[in-house]
């Protein structure tokens, strides 16, 4: 699983004790295949970051620059991730797997020639940092979103924690082999140049698994497959009337922005204060990693008895503090400890993170989700190292951090009231309708002779659709129902609709009239699919205060456009 960037893996309550001793689903071949090739494709990725940045500092003095290879490894997830998330909720993710897993390697492979060379500049190595990680951002969402269809679902909390166990094994251990690999040769760019081609080898050992694994989809929709567009558009509609993941994707972006500086300039640090060469970088970046390994086995104990607000809370104190022992004690002996529950706190805050984007939304918007998730995250990093960089390369270092560690305390304040995983959670089990959807008629048609008129053959992507829903309400429950209308309005917006209201009728303030818009009337058969339990249960509390004998009348009318 090749990610340049921190781990990103979900943990859950239920699924942190599996890293003692939920190691069932191990004992599924496929899995264990996807398991130990995503380690050792993790390692090399993460002995990559290393040599990478310490290459950098071999080609440039220039904090910026430097600074510039979190930027070339987080900014592609800026640009694509909502493309990654559509796409792996439309296309076969087995085949774009395979497409963006043979992308890596190829980039890494020529990077490693050219570095083996001597034919690599500043610039050239940013750049195949960035197509690289082109590759990582596309390829993630639909990593992370085949699990359910490697095991049972009862074993899906152990396989989340093995693979948050798998990525923090590789950032332990990585960064140290990573920076001794470089020490160990003549020049950095001999020893840089043997961790990319190891790391392009590393790639190989996924793609074997991908080919051979005889993938059976768990749902595939009966409809045709959304366009990219519409797909994409529908992950910005689900964010933008979703107040949970908006709440996860805010506090994403606050933590890392800030905390970027950490990940940017270390190895600026390393080498200018800490006077350490690329063994003690990657010693530095290891206790990053070994901190995050300890947080991964043990923070289902911490949850047991702090909210992950409170853990956001003290984590983000403890990051601010970090920096700024970053920034005026250059005493490395002092700093591994420091750095070591820095990783803890990471991986803290971004699982509870991660978790509590994948607890807010339902199975078909889930990869989009992850996307915008990896997104807001990649960003914020990307963001930030260019800011902190800035900073470093027109002042010093010191400063820079000093500045991160002062604006991550003071944000603490304005991002806590943005809470995260309270409350029941929702259940996103897929809604089966007893009655079957409505038959869409085509539009009248008449022959030349203008005598024999019919129906022309239904067009599925005719619209805009119009859904009318008519309640009667007594006065006495109208306070009730408006309150629930408006719960249901947010589902409604969330599913497909693009305009939604409620109006009363102005003589009869009982008679209540629900409208809203698809864009299509594939757009609303696919919004029947998309109802969940959760999606249900508010719908019924609406109609159980409707007060006829009959059910809610329901209508359905499409925009008549003008016949030629």
């Amino acid at each position: 699983m090749p990610i340049s960037t921190p781990n990103t893996e979900p943990t859950t309550e239920a699924a942190a004790p599996a890293v003692a001793s939920g190691f069932a689903p191990l004992r599924i071949p496929l899995f264990r295949d996807r398991w130990i090739a995503a380690t050792v494709s993790s390692l090399g990725t993460w002995m990559q970051d290393t040599a990478g940045t310490w290459l950098m500092t071999a080609l440039t003095t220039s904090p910026l620059l430097i600074a510039l290879m979190q930027t070339a490894a987080s900014l592609p997830i800026l640009i694509l991730g909502l493309l990654a998330g559509a796409t792996a909720d439309i296309f076969d993710r087995r085949k774009l797997l395979l497409f963006w897993q043979a992308w890596m390697l190829a980039s890494v492979a020529i990077l490693a020639v050219l570095t083996f060379l001597g034919h690599i500049s500043p610039w050239a190595l940013l750049a195949f940092t960035f197509l690289l990680n082109i590759g990582a951002a596309m390829n993630n969402p639909a990593w992370q979103a085949i699990v359910p269809e490697l095991v049972p679902r009862k074993l899906i909390p152990d396989t989340v924690s093995l693979n948050a166990a798998s990525n923090n094994i590789a950032r332990a251990v990585g960064p140290a082999l990573g920076g001794l690999m470089v020490a160990a040769f003549k020049t950095p760019h001999t020893g840089a140049g043997a961790v990319f081609a190891l790391n392009a080898i590393s790639f190989a050992g996924v793609i074997w698994v991908l080919v051979n694994w005889k993938r059976t989809p768990l749902f595939k929709s009966a409809l045709p497959s959304e366009r990219i567009a519409g797909s994409m558009r529908g992950g910005l509609r689900y964010l933008r009337y979703s107040p949970q993941l908006q709440s996860s994707l805010v506090r994403a972006f606050a933590y890392c922005f800030f905390v970027s500086a950490l990940w940017a300039l270390l190895a600026v640090v390393a080498r200018r204060d800490l006077k350490q060469g690329p063994l003690g970088y990657g010693i530095l970046n290891g206790a990053l990693g070994v901190g995050a390994l300890l947080a991964a086995t043990q923070l289902h104990r911490v949850r047991a008895s702090l909210s992950a607000d409170r853990i956001l809370f003290v984590a983000t104190l403890y990051q601010s503090f970090t920096l700024l022992v970053m920034a005026f004690v250059p005493n490395p002996w002092l700093l591994i400890p420091v750095l070591v529950l820095s990783g803890s706190a990471w991986t803290a805050t971004m699982s509870s993170i991660n978790t509590s984007v994948q607890l807010s939304v339902p199975p078909w918007i889930t990869a989009r989700a992850l996307g915008m998730y990896m997104m807001t995250f990649q960003g914020a990093m990307a963001l930030g190292s260019i800011l902190w960089g800035f900073i470093a390369e027109h002042s010093q270092p010191n400063i820079a951090l000093a500045a991160s560690a002062a604006g991550l305390a003071l944000s603490l304040p304005i991002v806590h009231r943005f809470k995260i995983l309270q409350g029941p959670i929702p259940d996103f089990s897929p809604y089966q309708f007893k009655r079957p959807a409505p038959q869409l008629v085509g539009v009248p048609s008449q022959s030349a002779s203008s005598i024999d008129v019919g129906f022309a053959e239904p067009d599925l992507n005719e619209g805009p659709v119009r859904i009318s829903i008519e309640y009667r309400i007594p006065i006495d429950r109208y306070a009730d129902f408006t309150h629930a209308i408006h719960d249901l309005r947010g589902v409604r917006l969330r599913d497909g609709a693009f305009r939604w209201a409620v109006y009363r009728d102005a003589n009869d303030p009982t008679h209540l009239n629900e409208t809203f818009l698809m864009e299509s009337w594939l757009d609303y058969l696919r919004s029947r699919e998309r109802t969940t339990a959760a999606d249900t249960a508010i719908r019924d509390r609406v109609y159980a205060l409707h007060n006829d004998p009959n059910p809610p009348r329901v209508s359905h009318q499409i925009y008549a456009r003008e016949l030629s």
